[in-house]
């Protein structure tokens, strides 16, 4: 059962195992843009089954957080500092998993904090969001100009939501499911994935990382993600047939089930 907890003006959604004993090291998921905590609603039980405690944070201006009226003021270093605040609330060492933005920070947050793990899902790569950006302008013009829109506080569309998010089949109730929670995105930590705050490589606290992608994801594509997994001389996994969303594409516990065998096997 996920449970809702308040920390310093943050939503953090909490799965804990039951009854299976807890394994000692807990996960801090951290969404990517236009999202809430609530997008790991799919990984979160699947992860606590096999006995992970599961904590995910709503970064500030997102889900039911502090800091609606004014998120287009919120930079990196601000979200940076919402995942530290969960750090210092559950006060012991984390594994760390992000998906697309998510995943930037999760890079940003391993320069002042240790993690036993990381995962980076779908996510910005260190060297930023032009490459991925002109690759969108180019094979799909109006969807990039429809993503400004959201930026701007417009509404999606159907079709444009299931363009932009998801490559295999999703019913009309997931759909609607995040048209209803999808929401505005910070333009200043936009421009911080650009090209204002990259992470620093040579500060970075290695842990051991796992870099997932997905091949037909038209925000991240493959070779972005693939171009990742080289920065830091790892192996990429990416998953057949699926777009951006994994966490909510159909067959989404194919994700789940990857990152978990990896967590078994690095993070006993």
């Amino acid at each position: 059962m996920i449970a809702t907890h308040f920390i310093d003006g943050l939503e953090v959604l909490s799965c804990e195992p039951n009854p299976v004993e807890p394994r000692p090291t807990p996960i801090v998921f951290v969404h990517g843009a236009f999202a809430g905590a609530w997008m790991w609603e799919t990984f979160m039980p699947f992860l606590a089954e096999s006995g992970y405690r599961c904590y995910a944070v709503s970064l500030r201006g997102h889900g039911g957080s502090d800091g609606q009226d004014h998120i287009n003021w919120h930079s990196i270093a601000d979200y940076v500092d919402d995942v530290a605040a969960v750090l210092r609330w559950l006060g012991e060492p984390a594994v760390l998993v992000g998906h697309s933005m998510g995943g930037f920070i999760v890079q940003k947050t391993l320069e002042r904090h240790e993690a036993p793990a990381a995962a980076l899902i779908c996510s910005v790569p260190p060297q930023g969001l032009v490459a991925s950006q002109f690759h969108l302008l180019l094979q799909k013009p109006q969807l990039f100009f429809e993503i400004n829109n959201i930026m701007g506080g417009g509404q999606p569309s159907d079709a444009i939501l299931r363009d932009a998010l998801f490559a295999q089949e999703v019913s009309d109730e997931v759909l609607n499911s995040f048209l209803a929670r999808m929401q505005s995105e910070s333009q200043r930590a936009i421009w911080d994935m650009s090209m204002f705050n990259l992470p620093l490589l040579p500060l970075m606290k290695r842990p051991p990382m796992l870099v997932l992608g997905a091949e037909k994801d038209v925000l991240v594509p493959a070779f972005v993600v693939q171009a990742t997994a080289r920065t830091y001389g790892l192996p990429d996994r990416i998953f057949h047939d699926m777009g951006h969303v994994v966490t909510h594409e159909k067959k989404w516990p194919l994700a789940a089930a990857t990152l978990r065998d990896w967590l078994l096997e690095t993070v006993p």
